[in-house]
């Protein structure tokens, strides 16, 4: 072990300064976004390692990690494989191979030495919605209530395209999800799949459906982490698949299929409430639960309310499962303040108010969020997608730029290890508010090992409430009584570094 002090500058202005070291653990590696984009996702690897030792004075921000107390279990970050991001993305297969899988690689790789971001969360609709090129359901053989007809309809490219990202990343996790359940079960609306409701002669025995759902897609080969009985069951859109749903009868249809998988080998398949809108957080997703306490947790969107208001659903039953599974980038916005609200709302905020996950829309559109569903008033200034493919090309948004912070920071070590955990940690310092932070401990598939400890940090100090005047923060990190020093630029930046498990 060197003992020394030792102050060196990492590219884009990382500072690093090294105290006499008294312990071994040491932070090597490093990602950074900045506001400017001139580092976008990029490893710095530091000529010597940024040692923690005896604590001194606290920086402009000091962080405190506290892994004795631990939270929530990560599932990971992603968006959703709709037919129109499938179609996309084997569009740019077909085009050009080469940057089809350059593009996988980038997303969905989760080695440690490799430069992909190892997306681990794939929502998928279970039939059409609003971004699929016609109306189909997974079983429309009107009557057939056992759903023994069931087979996987989708576009042949949507599984090709799965398949390809469970070649790069055999760690993805699927939530499915419908629209809308098979027109000749709805009444109302406008015809077939598109709005109205549930007829009440099926509500009794719709979990077949998914019941048998699930089971395709687990028998196609792959991890069905989660299911949920109806996306948004409070919106109704006469232009598109959607279908209202009261909270008893989502209750009654999510007991059912907990019981169902339970009684089939699928017991692990979690079952969420609501996937719907923060604003009734408190309300809707808690009355299923009180209904139906078998289900898992439940599932958020974006478009209304506070991401505070997870905690509503939170405090009520605190060991059932929260997720964060929708938002989307709207075209033409500011990259650099998408960038902070994402970080603070949902890859550091939905976290800290107890998601496991969190998700944006359309994995990949064109430049002008196409293609959608024919006639669909969805998206109507344009949905941006996390990737926008054009011709043999592609672009990385900064949804993902954003996301595959986060995800890095939680990503296992080992092959076939756990995802990360979310850990305590507290922000103080006269420039604490610059910065929005989360830790997190990866554990090892041997107990000798030891374990990775990460953060995720946000510097949001860019002066833009009165001009412009981005300044980095020279922070303390201290953990297990010893310190580091690191200054942040503004932009995002994950690291990590190792330490014996307690």
């Amino acid at each position: 072990m060197r003992v020394r002090i030792q102050k060196f500058f990492l590219s884009a202005s990382v500072l690093a300064v090294i105290a006499p070291a008294v312990v071994s653990q040491q932070i090597w590696d490093i990602y950074t976004t900045k506001w400017d984009r001139t580092n976008l996702f990029r490893s710095l690897k530091p000529a010597s390692p940024i040692n923690f030792s005896t604590p001194g004075p606290i920086g402009q921000a000091h962080l405190n990690i506290d892994d004795a107390t631990v939270y929530q279990q990560m599932v990971g970050f992603g968006g959703s494989l709709t037919d129109s991001a499938a179609l996309t993305l084997n569009n740019l297969k077909s085009s050009n191979g080469g940057a089809y899988w350059d593009l996988l690689y980038r997303m969905f790789d989760a080695n440690d030495n490799a430069e992909g971001a190892g997306l681990s969360f794939i929502r998928l609709p279970i039939g059409a919605s609003d971004f699929s090129g016609s109306e189909y359901s997974w079983n429309d053989n009107a009557g057939d209530t056992s759903a023994s007809r069931l087979t996987i309809t989708a576009p042949g490219f949507v599984m090709s395209v799965l398949n390809d990202i469970k070649t790069v990343n055999p760690n993805m996790k699927l939530f499915l999800v419908p629209w809308s359940p098979p027109g000749w079960m709805k009444t109302g609306g406008g015809g077939g799949m598109k709005g109205g409701t549930i007829q009440s002669q099926y509500v009794g025995n719709y979990h077949n459906y998914l019941h048998r759902a699930v089971a395709a897609i687990r028998n196609a080969g792959f991890n069905v982490y989660a299911v949920s009985v109806q996306n948004e069951p409070e919106h109704a859109d006469n232009s598109y698949p959607t279908c209202t749903m009261s909270a008893s009868q989502y209750a009654t249809i999510g007991n059912n299929l907990k019981n169902t998988l339970n009684s089939n080998g699928l017991g692990s398949v979690k079952v969420l409430a609501y996937e719907h809108n923060w604003d009734h957080a408190a309300e809707y997703p808690v009355q299923v639960l009180r209904q139906a306490p078998n289900l898992d947790g439940a599932a958020f969107h974006c478009y209304a309310g506070n991401v505070a208001n997870q905690d509503a659903f939170h405090n009520a039953f605190p060991n059932k499962e929260v997720h964060f599974t929708e938002c989307t980038g709207t075209i033409g916005s500011d990259w650099w303040s998408d960038v902070k609200w994402y970080m603070d709302t949902l890859f550091i905020g939905s976290v800290q108010h107890w998601s496991s996950s969190a998700g944006m829309w359309n994995i990949a559109v064109d430049p002008n969020g196409n293609p959608k569903f024919p006639g669909t008033s969805s998206c109507g200034n344009g949905c941006r997608g996390i990737v926008q493919i054009s011709g043999g090309g592609y672009q990385l948004n900064q949804e993902f730029w954003a996301m595959a912070q986060a995800q890095k920071a939680i990503n296992p070590k080992d092959p076939g290890g756990p995802f990360g955990q979310r850990i305590k940690l507290d922000v103080s310092g006269g420039q604490g508010w610059a910065l929005r932070a989360n830790a997190f401990v990866t554990r090892r598939t041997s107990a000798s090992e030891w374990q990775r400890y990460s953060i995720v940090v946000l510097n949001w100090n860019d002066g833009s409430s009165s001009g412009w005047n981005p300044q980095p923060v020279t922070t303390t990190i201290r953990f297990r009584g010893q310190q580091a020093t690191v200054t942040f630029d503004v932009g995002v930046t994950t690291l990590w570094w190792y330490a014996p498990p307690r």
